[in-house]
């Protein structure tokens, strides 16, 4: 997907209200290949690849909204495996974005990530758009 069409993907979350009783929207804006049969290289040029798309598409967020706000998500996972709720969408992202830019927007944050459920399977540019707010 171009640039453009990311930035689209994102002003259509956002736009996209909570009609349906959620408070948040999650959009996967990018998959890479899987790495069942890598060697290792191959993933961190594409992990590198996918987290300078996610830069790059952040320098221009920040031209709309200003400088984003980094949110290390471990902490999170880590509480919510000792048994503490916590609020969705951060529970889940846990489990598979490290950390997240973050932007508040019109009573919205807006998050970008980069996310691997697991070392073969692919990375996702990932986008959040919700409500609630992050974890502290």
């Amino acid at each position: 997907m171009t640039t453009a069409g990311l930035l689209a993907a994102i002003d259509l979350l956002r736009a996209r209200g909570y009609d349906d009783g959620r408070d948040h929207h999650l959009a996967e804006l990018a998959t890479s290949e899987d790495f069942w049969e890598d060697d290792g290289t191959r993933r961190e040029v594409v992990e590198d690849q996918y987290e300078a798309e996610r830069d790059g598409l952040g320098v221009l967020l920040a031209a709309r909204w200003g400088e984003p706000r980094t949110v290390d998500l471990f902490p999170v996972l880590e509480r919510s495996m000792e048994g503490e709720p916590v609020p969705e969408p951060w529970a889940t992202l846990s489990c598979h974005t490290p950390n997240l830019r973050l932007w508040r927007a019109d009573g919205q944050w807006i998050g970008l990530g980069v996310s691997q459920w697991d070392r073969e399977l692919p990375f996702q540019l990932v986008a959040v758009v919700t409500t609630v707010d992050p974890p502290t």
